[in-house]
């Protein structure tokens, strides 16, 4: 199968200058494309001059847009989208090859523990597997790893569902268990950032959007799983407001009314999400 590789970088001369020679030494014959998210230092000479393929962004779209750029020009078969700040060891492509050529996918690498960038990041990454692995059923390692292959054909079944900043290995995994596609993790040691370069992620204005991506993963996969908890609630509430004011006072409250239309509501929501879900995942 003949491989393509994915790297997107902004502002990243110094780690594509480490990176890029081994990959091109260990394999001559892959198909590397470096997408360059309108940087504003020498990362696009870098890249031409190892000979590669390079597309340049007219300006900062983030790194899902710029995955999704090199997805449309690439030829391969398989797929590896890795960072370009030398966190990742090029090493380790042929482990994740190799699980590709067992019959998955989609392989991930996934991080350990001692490898998160901070103790806020390690818990929320924690929380995000915990949460993602409860709506599909199945234990998750690392969702929102940034080094994975994956099947080209499969990928792009996906990239209309893509969205340009830093969730869409959330949402490609998401897709990837949704449509039945079989995923595994390939446990890697990730490496400190390579001198110079730096994290583009604002904890805070990241911070939100991760927290909004929790809610969009259940709504992606399975909203039901998701609307029929807060249905449920709001019903169960409505419920014994009524019997406390019923003992109370005899009557039947405005309240409790409000949370059963809301509890039915909610319902009917989730129901349409689904139907609206399942048409998204139908292959034309």
């Amino acid at each position: 199968m003949k491989l393509s590789i994915i790297i997107p970088a902004k502002n990243e001369e110094k780690g594509l200058g480490a990176i890029l020679p081994r990959i091109c030494s260990l394999y001559p014959n892959a198909e590397v494309v470096i997408v360059d998210d309108a940087s504003t230092d020498y990362t696009t000479h870098v890249a031409e001059d190892m000979g590669v393929n390079v597309i340049r962004h007219p300006y900062s779209k983030g790194n899902g847009a710029a995955i999704k750029t090199g997805l449309r020009v690439i030829t391969g078969d398989v797929v590896v989208c890795m960072d370009a700040d030398g966190q990742h060891d090029p090493e380790d492509i042929e482990k994740l090859l190799t699980v590709i050529n067992q019959g998955y996918d989609l392989a991930v690498g996934a991080r350990s523990g001692r490898a998160q960038a901070g103790i806020h990041r390690s818990i929320a990454n924690r929380f995000y597997n915990w949460f993602a692995g409860w709506v599909v059923g199945r234990k998750i390692d690392d969702l929102t790893s940034g080094f994975r292959a994956l099947k080209v054909d499969r990928f792009r079944e996906f990239i209309h569902l893509l969205p340009n900043k830093f969730s869409y290995p959330t949402t490609i995994t998401m897709s990837f268990f949704r449509a039945g596609y079989s995923v595994a993790y390939v446990p890697l040691d990730v490496k400190n950032r390579i001198e110079g370069t730096a994290s583009h992620i604002n904890v805070m204005r990241d911070g939100i959007r991760f927290l909004l991506i929790i809610f969009k993963i259940g709504t992606l996969y399975s909203p039901l799983k998701i609307f029929m908890p807060i249905s449920v609630s709001f019903f169960l509430t409505g419920l014994f407001l009524y019997i406390y004011t019923f003992l109370e006072t005899g009557r039947f409250t405005n309240m409790s009314a409000l949370m059963f239309s809301t509890s039915i509501l909610i319902f009917l929501i989730g129901l349409v999400s689904e139907q609206i879900t399942n048409l998204m995942y139908k292959k034309d």
